[in-house]
């Protein structure tokens, strides 16, 4: 990615309030972003395969119709989505479903921050984080981001 080049990030949340706090922690980080925000993941797939890829996917575990874990499952059969970067957003810290988003192919795992600031640092750390080598060294100890 070009240094000048802003980051593209996919956000696919159930909770409005939720998108519309990760939208203004994200303005505030000051980092060169183009964010783009859907709803539910019914039409993640078809958005995926007709607009330009995201650099980063943030995707809730438990939404209506299609769950995160899904949604995870279709994307990761797609080849053209190897290199996808994908960050579970998630009021979920159960084992379960920490274990499962590593087995499918998540990144990281990011429990949804309670408060406004914690949310702008994990935010950062995130987007400032290096995808390429996580994506040859998964490793389950550094996969639940610490909080």
């Amino acid at each position: 990615m070009n240094a000048n080049a802003s980051i593209e990030i996919l956000l696919v949340d159930d909770d409005l309030d939720d998108r519309n706090t990760f939208q203004d922690a994200l303005s505030d980080l000051k980092i060169a972003t183009n964010l783009t925000l859907l709803e539910d993941g019914r039409r993640l797939l078809d958005y995926l395969q007709n607009h330009r890829k995201p650099d980063l996917l943030f995707l809730d575990l438990n939404m209506p119709y299609k769950s995160g874990l899904e949604c995870l499952m279709d994307i990761r059969k797609h080849s053209a989505f190897d290199d996808l970067s994908i960050a579970i957003y998630s009021t979920s810290s159960t084992e379960k479903d920490v274990e499962n988003t590593f087995i499918y192919g998540a990144n990281v795992y990011i429990r949804k921050p309670n408060n406004f600031a914690e949310l702008k640092r994990v935010l950062g750390e995130v987007v400032n984080m290096n995808f390429q080598f996580q994506h040859s060294g998964l490793n389950k100890d550094t996969f639940l981001l610490s909080l």
